[in-house]
């Protein structure tokens, strides 16, 4: 079956900058888009980001855009979230994906931002 599993999660200050990681098993990972999504303190899950199958195609939504950086490693299985110049408004748990509803995610590891 399907397996998702997030690490990499934690403390940063403002301004710090954290990789997550995701590693993927029980499907062919380099067939299909992969997912970032979020859920804030009191929030519903959010679309972060997406990357096509390749690799070569990208997208953001505006609140992350320029600062993180999606990208994957189909030889390791693997979906990464680099996230610079952090801000509060970050702080949330991070959800790999292989949909972007999120109906097909991971546990989700916790990314907090504050000083």
């Amino acid at each position: 079956q399907v397996q998702l599993v997030e690490s990499g999660g934690g403390l940063v200050q403002p301004g710090g900058s954290l990789r997550l990681s995701c590693a993927a098993s029980g499907f062919t990972f380099s067939s299909y888009w992969m997912y970032w999504l979020r859920q804030a303190p009191g929030k519903g899950l959010e679309w972060v980001s997406s990357i096509r199958s390749g690799g070569g195609t990208t997208y953001y939504a505006d609140s992350v855009k320029g600062r993180f950086i999606i990208s994957r490693d189909n030889a390791k299985n693997t979906l990464y979230l680099q996230m610079n110049s952090r801000k509060s408004e970050d702080t949330a748990v991070y959800y790999c994906a292989k949909d972007k509803t999120g109906t097909s995610r991971g546990q989700g590891t916790l990314v907090t931002v504050s000083s």
